[in-house]
């Protein structure tokens, strides 16, 4: 026991220093969890921020005036007034995200009781800023009537005092969700790119058939791939979780840093192996691009860090129990953002647990054929 240990403990630095000799490799490391981090985070935004608004008034009363007032920065710009013929052609072109029709007599029906309509037109190309943008045009809208309608009546009280609060990200800021879940997504990306090509580049280099005279075990080199591997990407992620989100981008991280290490090791056990499991199906490092790349995909977009998993199918939501990435972007996000310990977390551990111990089982079997069939 104690020289397998120290067999795969030698394997594992000759790891390293492969890892350390590959510029290419590090260029990546270093790009995925600083640079693309921080462009995700602050590129990719769900919330509205500067979108082009247009008004149609054909009313010209004091409540579409302050409707019109009301579309501010930094929400929206500074909303053009328009004349109904120019609708269809600033929409075509894309200047305008949203159109405002305000109807004639609109003040005067809102004031005799009568419920007047605002046609809202959207530029539903923008998925996430049109939905999103609408809604905050409607609370505007019936803001800005009813302070009115409550002012010409004499009336100041509300009927409802509506009070939100919002947890954990009191801001609504979407940088703060963004930046974590990259560095997470990244995290599974790397240690498939990483594990696999390490075997494909012992293979192309030819160095597959000195290991085979080595007194060691295709487990043995398996191991050691993926504990040097997942060590360096376990330790990018912290750095970049520190260094990066916290420090750079000034996101706060609530949680238990040394459990969601525990976490990431249990998630890296399976997608390290993971990783060695495609390449041995692959030959060269162009086929394992080809067979990895929906892979990542199909983890990257359906685990529940881009979009909901409540969102999605049943039977997908089925299918993607099986996976790891799944069950640590829960396990992530109850940590970091909610400052989860062990009794709320428990569960996907153990899963996360089952699965790596299940696909390094097949990843064994399959890895010592690929082996075998150097001799």
């Amino acid at each position: 026991m104690v020289s397998s240990l120290w067999r795969i403990f030698r394997l594992s630095v000759k790891e390293f220093r492969s890892l350390l000799a590959d510029p290419v490799l590090l260029g990546i490391m270093f790009y995925v969890f600083t640079v693309a981090v921080v462009q995700v985070a602050t590129g990719l935004k769900f919330e509205v921020e500067s979108a082009q608004a247009a008004i149609v008034d054909e009313d010209h009363s004091e409540l579409s005036r302050r409707i019109t007032s009301a579309l501010l920065p930094p929400l929206f710009k500074t909303a053009d007034v328009i004349a109904p013929s120019e609708i269809d052609s600033g929409m075509d072109s894309g200047r305008y995200v949203f159109v405002v029709e305000i109807p004639p007599k609109f003040e005067s029906d809102a004031l005799a009781g009568k419920t007047p309509s605002i046609q809202i037109n959207v530029d539903a190309t923008a998925m996430a800023l049109a939905g999103n943008g609408a809604v905050y045009i409607q609370e505007i809208v019936l803001r800005e009537t009813a302070s009115f309608l409550r002012r010409a009546d004499g009336d100041s009280a509300a009927p409802v005092d509506l009070v939100v609060r919002s947890k954990f990200n009191p801001n609504l800021n979407s940088m703060w969700f963004t930046a974590v879940m990259e560095v997470i997504n990244n995290v599974a990306i790397l240690s498939v790119i990483l594990t696999g090509s390490a075997l494909i580049r012992e293979r192309e280099h030819g160095t597959i058939e000195h290991l085979l005279v080595m007194p060691v075990t295709p487990l043995e080199i398996m191991l050691a791939k993926i504990f040097a591997n997942g060590a360096v990407i376990v330790a990018a992620s912290m750095l970049s979780l520190q260094v990066v989100v916290r420090w750079g981008l000034g996101i706060p991280i609530v949680g238990s840093v040394p459990l969601f290490i525990v976490g990431s090791i249990l998630f890296m056990i399976s997608v390290t192996a993971l990783g060695l499991l495609l390449a041995t199906f692959a030959r060269t490092m162009p086929q394992f691009g080809l067979l990895s790349l929906p892979v990542i995909i199909i983890l990257y977009l359906l685990s529940g860090s881009t979009t909901p998993l409540e969102t999605m199918p049943s039977w997908l939501q089925f299918v993607m129990a099986f996976t790891p990435n799944t069950h640590f972007v829960a396990f992530a996000q109850a940590v970091l953002y909610r400052g989860a310990g062990v009794d709320m977390v428990w569960r996907e551990m153990l899963i996360l647990a089952v699965i790596g111990v299940a696909i390094l089982a097949l990843c064994r079997t399959r890895f010592a054929k690929t082996i075998s069939a150097q001799d």
